[in-house]
C-alpha cells in the first residue's frame, strides 16, 4: 500500500479511500495508492510554504545542488531496482525504462551542477544609483505528471523547481507514479530537507483540481492532453500566476529525395514504436517527397513486418499500451482507418506468450494518407504511422506546418541550404536534421508552440522559467 509523501514522511489519505495498481502487461493489480483529495493537498501545500520559511529556504544554492547531485548517485547505484519497477508500472521493455532511470540521474546531476549557476546582472544606470537584477524562486510549484515517463518527468519538472529553490507539490498519474515515490526516498537519504517535495497521489478530477485551484499555489506546470491544459491554464489565470504547458504533438519526419535513406530508415520506426508510441514526441507523420514515395515505402513496409509489441522481460519494439482505455481509443483509430478504406500497408505483431489480459496493439502502418484525415491531424498517442506524400520543398513545408500542433519536426536531407531553409520555416519547438530525438536531451530546450503549449522545459531554460526577476535600485548619492 502506497502513501502519500508530505512533509518528509509516508502519510496515509484524509479519504481511506484507495485506487488500484495495475501491471499493464498482464491487466493485474499489484498495489494500492493513496486516493487523495484537497484535504491532502492542503497538508503538501502547508509543508512545502513551511519548508521555504525554514531550512530549505535558508539552503544556499551549493547546498540545493549538493543534494540533487547525491540524489543523482543513489538513483544510479539503485538503478536496476527503479527500471525493474518502472517497468512493471508502465509496461515499457526494460531497455527503456532502463534509460529512462538514467535519464531522471542525469536531470538531477545536470540541475545539481547549475543550481548555483542562475546569476542575476548589475544594470549601469545614473551615477547616484546602485541597480542589481535579482533571479528568486517563485515559491511553491505545481507538478502535475504524465504517466507515459513518469522517472523522466520527475527529472524533467521537479527537479529544477528544486534547483531554483522552488518547494515542490507533485500530483502524478494516478496509471503509472511508482518512481515518483520511490524517488521521495531517496531524496530524504540524500538531505533534501522536510517538505521541500511532497507527493499526492490521486485522481486528475480530484487531487489535480484541488493542487491547480490551490491559492498557496505559485506557479503550475503540466503535461499531458490540450483539452486537460486548458482547464489547468484557466485555474493558474484565476490567481494569475505562471504556467508551464507541453500538451501533445503530431511530428512530421519529412524525407526528402537526396536523402541518406539508409540512416532516416533506422529512426523511423523507433520514433513511432518508442514507449508504444506513447510519446508526444512521436515521429507519427512520414512525409516522404513523391519521386522516392514507392521505392522508400516498400522498405518501411518490410521493417514494420518485423516489429513487435511485447512485455518488458522481452524487450521487443514497444510494450503493452498504459490501460484499458487507451487501448480502445488506438485499436479505435486504427479501426477507423480501415473503414474509411486507408491502406493499411503493414502490421506489426504482438510477441507469442504475452499474458492475455495485458493491454497489447500491433503496430500499424498506413500509406497515401489524406493530408485531413485524422491519422494526418490528431495524436494519436500509439504505434500508429500514417505515410503522406510531397511534391516539392514548399509542399513539405505547408505539409509539415498543417497541424494544430507544434512541437518537433525531422528533416532528412543532405542538401545544407534545404536544411536551413525548412528548419526556420517548422513552427515547432525543436528541429533534427539527418537524425530525430537524442535520447534524454536532458540539456536541449524542449517545449512547443500552438496546442503543445508553451514555456521551456529541460536545458538551463528550465530553471529560467522556475524563477521570477526582482530589480532592485539602490540611490546611494555622489
Amino acid at each position: 500500500m502506497k502513501q502519500h509523501f508530505i512533509a518528509g514522511e509516508w502519510t496515509p489519505g484524509a479519504s481511506g479511500e484507495t485506487l488500484p495498481v495495475l501491471d499493464p502487461s498482464t491487466g493485474e493489480v499489484f498495489d494500492q495508492l493513496q486516493r487523495g483529495n484537497a484535504a491532502d493537498i492542503d497538508r503538501a501545500v502547508a509543508a512545502a510554504r513551511a519548508a521555504l520559511e525554514g531550512d530549505w529556504g535558508r539552503m544556499t544554492a551549493v547546498d540545493r545542488g549538493r543534494v540533487l547531485s547525491r540524489m543523482s548517485l543513489i538513483m544510479l547505484s539503485r538503478s536496476e531496482e527503479l527500471a525493474l519497477l518502472e517497468a512493471r508500472d508502465t509496461g515499457k521493455p526494460m531497455s527503456q525504462a532502463r534509460n529512462d532511470i538514467q535519464v531522471a540521474a542525469r536531470y538531477c546531476e545536470f540541475y545539481g551542477g547549475a543550481a548555483d549557476k542562475v546569476h542575476g546582472q548589475a544594470i549601469p544606470y545614473m551615477e547616484d544609483f546602485h541597480v542589481v537584477v535579482l533571479r528568486e524562486p517563485y515559491g511553491v510549484t505545481a507538478h502535475i505528471l504524465p504517466w507515459n515517463y513518469p522517472a523522466q518527468m520527475f527529472g524533467r519538472s521537479v527537479v529544477p523547481a528544486l534547483a531554483m529553490g522552488n518547494a515542490a507539490v507533485l500530483k502524478p498519474s494516478e496509471d503509472a507514479c511508482l518512481s515518483a515515490l520511490a524517488f521521495c526516498d531517496i531524496a530524504k537519504e540524500a538531505g533534501l530537507p522536510a517538505g521541500a517535495l511532497n507527493v499526492v497521489t490521486g485522481l486528475g478530477e480530484e487531487a489535480g483540481s484541488a493542487l491547480t485551484a490551490h491559492t498557496g499555489i505559485d506557479f503550475v506546470t503540466f503535461t499531458g492532453s490540450p483539452e486537460v491544459g486548458t482547464i489547468v491554464q484557466k485555474a493558474a489565470a484565476e490567481r494569475h500566476i505562471k504556467c508551464v504547458l507541453e500538451l501533445g504533438g503530431k511530428s512530421p519526419q519529412i524525407v526528402f529525395e537526396d536523402a541518406d535513406l539508409d540512416r532516416a530508415l533506422g529512426f523511423i520506426l523507433k520514433a513511432i514504436t518508442q514507449n508504444g508510441g506513447q510519446t508526444c514526441s512521436a515521429g507519427s507523420r512520414l512525409l516522404v517527397q513523391a519521386s522516392i514515395y514507392d521505392s522508400f515505402v516498400a522498405r518501411v513496409v518490410e521493417r514494420f513486418k518485423e516489429s513487435a509489441a511485447g512485455t518488458p522481460a522481452m524487450d521487443r519494439d514497444c510494450g503493452p499500451l498504459i490501460n484499458a482505455a487507451q487501448k480502445q481509443r488506438v485499436e479505435g483509430f486504427i479501426r477507423r482507418a480501415v473503414e474509411s478504406g486507408l491502406p493499411l500497408l503493414a502490421q506489426g505483431q504482438v510477441a507469442s506468450g504475452v499474458p492475455a489480459g495485458g493491454y497489447y496493439v500491433a503496430p500499424a502502418l498506413f500509406g497515401n494518407v489524406p493530408r485531413d484525415h485524422e491519422l494526418a491531424c490528431n495524436e494519436v498517442f500509439g504505434p500508429v504511422l500514417a505515410i503522406i506524400p510531397f511534391t516539392d520543398e514548399d509542399d513539405a513545408i505547408k505539409l509539415a506546418n498543417a497541424t494544430e500542433f507544434g512541437l518537433l519536426a525531422g528533416i532528412w536531407t543532405r542538401d545544407g541550404g534545404r536544411q536551413t531553409r525548412v528548419a526556420k520555416r517548422m513552427r515547432c519547438g525543436q528541429v533534427y536534421i539527418n537524425c530525430y530525438g537524442a535520447g534524454g536531451g536532458v540539456e536541449l530546450p524542449f517545449g512547443g508552440v500552438k496546442k503543445s503549449g508553451h514555456g521551456r522545459e529541460k536545458g538551463f531554460m528550465a530553471l529560467e522559467e522556475f524563477c521570477t526577476v526582482k530589480t532592485v535600485v539602490q540611490y546611494h548619492g555622489r
